[in-house]
């Protein structure tokens, strides 16, 4: 089957046209070392062979559903409903890309509008963007904000270190060589050590929500701390926890980041992802992305533009705070499609599966001789489980026996070596955590 459209006829027409006699004629400007070589292909193969054969080659591949997965620390195995694979599949979804002219976007436009509206009621936030690459990113981008947002320019950003540590890696990389200090809590990870390091240089503070161990701080008194400090509270949160929990607005945030992908999105090595940003009205023009605003045309009737945002943000990176003007808006939609679908109702339902799976699953690993639970706060779906033997000696009996263990906390945490995070999710069913458990208790 040939895939190129002309005829001979069509070929030998062109070239005339253009002066020329053979193909190779126009590659004559091109020394013939330099020329691509020729290629020792195999004989041609018909497309129904080509898709077989690429069909076994991808099947080689393990993917999520061959496993029972207990890793998580911000990628989640989460249930996708198929009609989000289906609703991308639209073809004025997954080509469409700049809305920047309103009378030939407006469908893209309020699909983007509809998923700021829902990252706001999720967050508790006055307004979204639509959106940064991945969670991480939204974060150094909430540093950006932050430094530029007061009227006084501070030089301190303070992140806890329960916030996921790759996180904090992008967050130094992205702001490397600026006249910044960008400092930790020295591993415990607590509160109040975070609020005795705030002062009048402190731009922002960041804390995780639930955190990177899966625990739920008391942080009844970090914003008042913070905001007499005069510096921006930044909440890093997991948007499918939020579906229980008290909105990180409620807590007293001015920005709330975090990963999108638990909210229709799969699993997927190196993504694409999505980064969300949420922030108080009065931040909103200093931030990076895009904020899409409902008006009227010239007849009264509703319609959707970009707003709020200056071009400078886009066009002049000398005068830009940043120069980030693209996004995930395909994820950003399968977020949408996710929300919209759940509804409410059926958010918290996966929250409170979420929880209640990892609850049981704590007290089946706990009862275990040599493991041990840490309780000493609540938690949401992960948990950290002190274990008998090293972590990655446990991770390859367990895959062997077709489960996917938990994260190595030794390999960022020094003081956590042998200790192993569990994540547990409503795809994860009794059956498999009781299996996990049994394989588990005969590794000790």
């Amino acid at each position: 089957m040939s895939y190129i459209p002309h005829t001979d006829a069509e070929t030998r027409q062109m070239l005339r046209a253009i002066g020329v006699d053979s193909i190779d004629d126009l590659f004559e400007a091109v020394p013939a070392a330099h020329r691509f070589p020729g290629l020792d292909l195999p004989a041609p193969m018909s497309e129904m062979d080509v898709a077989a054969e690429m069909l076994a080659i991808s099947e080689a591949n393990d993917h999520a559903g061959d496993f029972a997965v207990f890793r998580g620390a911000g990628a989640y195995h989460h249930f996708i409903p198929s009609v989000v694979n289906h609703m991308l599949l639209r073809g004025e979804f997954y080509t469409a890309y700049t809305p920047y002219q309103p009378e030939i976007s407006q469908g893209t436009l309020q699909a983007t509008y509809e998923y700021q509206s829902m990252m706001c009621a999720l967050t508790g936030m006055d307004a979204a963007n639509a959106s940064h690459y991945d969670g991480a990113t939204s974060l150094a981008e909430a540093v950006t904000v932050a430094l530029e947002a007061g009227r006084r320019k501070r030089k301190k950003i303070i992140l806890s270190h329960a916030i996921n540590p790759q996180y904090r890696e992008v967050v130094r990389a992205y702001h490397l060589g600026r006249d910044i200090r960008i400092i930790g809590d020295r591993g415990r990870g607590e509160v109040v050590d975070l609020m005795e390091m705030l002062d009048d240089n402190t731009a922002m503070l960041a804390v995780q929500y639930p955190n990177y161990f899966g625990q739920i701080d008391d942080f009844s008194r970090l914003a008042e701390a913070v905001h007499a400090s005069g510096a921006l509270l930044v909440f890093v949160a997991n948007p499918i926890a939020l579906s229980l929990f008290k909105s990180p607005g409620e807590l007293g945030a001015d920005i709330v980041v975090g990963e999108g992908q638990p909210l229709g999105i799969p699993l997927g090595y190196g993504g694409p992802y999505l980064g969300y940003f949420a922030i108080r009205q009065k931040y909103v023009r200093r931030i990076a992305g895009r904020i899409i605003g409902e008006t009227v045309d010239a007849d009264g009737r509703p319609a959707f533009v970009m707003t709020l945002r200056p071009r400078e943000q886009d066009i002049k990176r000398e005068r830009a705070s940043s120069n980030i003007c693209t996004n995930q808006g395909l994820m950003a939609l399968a977020a949408s499609i996710y929300l919209a679908l759940m509804g409410k109702n059926g958010l918290r339902q996966v929250g409170e599966l979420n929880y209640h799976k990892a609850q049981y699953a704590a007290d089946q690993i706990d009862r275990l001789d040599g493991y041990s639970v840490d309780r000493s706060k609540p938690f949401f779906n992960e948990f950290v489980v002190a274990c008998p033997r090293p972590v990655a000696e446990i991770n390859d009996e367990l895959l062997a026996e077709g489960i996917i263990g938990g994260v190595d906390l030794g390999e960022h945490y020094f003081h956590l070596q042998d200790h192993m995070l569990v994540c547990v999710t409503e795809t994860n069913s009794k059956a498999e955590i009781d299996r996990l458990a049994e394989i588990l208790g005969g590794l000790n």
